[in-house]
């Protein structure tokens, strides 16, 4: 069974973790709906929902379980860093679902729409 993630971080194209993705289909670049944040939080940023939120751009992905699977590990689920489930997508996006951080984003500098920043 095939699942839709976005992406928006380490696992884009040209970043440290895409090599994770060999296997998927690239589906295109999609934004979310304004009701998120994205923080630097060093080598990778952590993506939170939050009440003055933007809309964060990204990258569709349709993986397979085992894809998955190895996506999860990279992200640290089972040790309760991040949790994947659903994100809002502006449409015409197809549901998807993303990696959300669980840790404190406390005197972490604020992402913008996109990561890594611009200067």
């Amino acid at each position: 069974m095939s699942q839709i993630v976005f992406v928006y971080g380490s696992l884009k194209r040209g970043r440290a973790l895409h090599h994770l993705l060999q296997s998927a289909s690239f589906l295109g670049t999609a934004d979310t709906r304004p009701l998120y944040r994205m923080f630097d939080l060093g080598h990778y940023p952590g993506l939170v929902e939050w009440p003055a939120g933007l809309s964060i751009t990204g990258e569709l992905y349709e993986v397979d379980s085992d894809c998955l699977a190895r996506l999860d590990e990279a992200e640290g689920v089972a040790e309760g860093y991040y949790a994947r489930r659903e994100i809002r997508l502006l449409p015409p996006a197809p549901a998807a679902q993303a990696w959300f951080w669980l840790g404190t984003v406390k005197d972490c500098p604020d992402c913008g729409n996109s990561w890594p920043q611009v200067s």
